[in-house]
């Protein structure tokens, strides 16, 4: 989906991330996460989330995991977006608690875009590659899980067509976020 002409992004490139580039998307990772969410935590809390969701090990063990996918967004060699999916295991189970019900679930984990590109339409990009990828691997839904103080990330994904499907936690450290699960069916 293109950016509306007066603001679009001038040479952002999108592709899949290199093995090599775990440290760059979970430097990445925290930044982004901390610009939009770091005041609602405890600092031992939020260090232990960030240790555990973006060090350079745990980005690496995403990216070399079947079940996960990237796709990320560079404007002039630097990072300015991804957005990661998941698949479900064996089991038929993704990471959101929430029954499948037999249907093929696709689970959109993050969709993260730098503040100085918000609103520019990296995002929209990044949408139509999540929606393409459930197509390919002919989802029954999308499933993702959304702050539920975050009205302008629900404005979007609402967008989109997801609704709203039931309430969940999110655990950062020993604090428990309330959250929303939103989905979209793709039938």
């Amino acid at each position: 989906m293109a950016a509306n002409p007066d603001q679009s992004v001038v040479n952002v490139q999108y592709r899949s991330p290199r093995s090599d580039e775990a440290a760059a998307l979970g430097a990445f990772g925290q930044q982004t996460f901390c610009d939009s969410f770091a005041y609602i935590y405890a600092p031992e809390d939020l260090a232990m989330f960030l240790e555990q969701a973006y060090s350079a090990d745990a980005i690496a063990a995403e990216l070399s995991n079947p079940l996960r996918r990237y796709y990320i967004a560079e404007q002039d060699g630097v990072l300015v977006g991804y957005a990661k999916i998941g698949f479900a295991d064996a089991d038929g189970d993704i990471s959101l608690d929430y029954p499948a019900n037999g249907k093929i679930q696709m689970e959109l984990k993050q969709l993260y875009i730098g503040a100085e590109h918000q609103g520019l339409g990296v995002a929209q990009h990044m949408m139509q590659w999540v929606l393409s990828a459930a197509e390919e691997c002919a989802a029954d839904e999308i499933i993702l899980s959304v702050y539920s103080e975050n009205p302008r990330a629900q404005h979007f994904y609402k967008k989109y067509g997801f609704a709203y499907a039931a309430d969940t936690v999110f655990r950062v450290g020993n604090h428990i976020d309330h959250e929303f699960i939103y989905i979209k069916s793709m039938k």
